[in-house]
């Protein structure tokens, strides 16, 4: 059973090693991302280097489901942009934050302004 939404920035800190790492290693098992974040998470590997091919192979041996963002997502990260819009939260963050209202499911992420969102979602910050 899904436990939580993972923002691209959890999973950027555990492929590469970064600050809270562990803690996000922890909650992958059974952790939903959206494929617009993980969108977000293969661009950084390419920037850093990684290869596609290595990237599929990472992202193969962790223990969580990639959901893709459908029309109910879109219309509900929509609802999302007047709330989030003074604190600057890009169409990504507004995807997790919509599966995460989908599916009832908390956020990690790594950027703390999202503490100051209140759309109802519990955000946990890993670092």
């Amino acid at each position: 059973m899904s436990s939580s939404v993972l923002d691209a920035s959890a999973l950027i800190a555990f492929l590469f090693g970064e600050p809270g790492a562990d803690a996000v290693a922890a909650r992958i098992p059974g952790a939903l991302v959206s494929a617009v974040n993980l969108s977000e998470v293969a661009t950084r590997a390419l920037e850093k280097g990684m290869p596609l091919d290595r990237f599929d192979y990472e992202l193969g041996r962790l223990p969580l489901t990639v959901v893709p963002f459908d029309a109910l997502l879109a219309k509900v990260a929509a609802t999302l942009r007047a709330p989030t819009r003074p604190l600057g939260l890009s169409f990504a963050d507004r995807a997790c934050l919509a599966l995460c209202l989908d599916r009832g499911l908390s956020a990690v992420t790594g950027d703390r302004d999202w503490t100051k969102v209140n759309v109802g979602v519990e955000i946990v910050v890993f670092r």
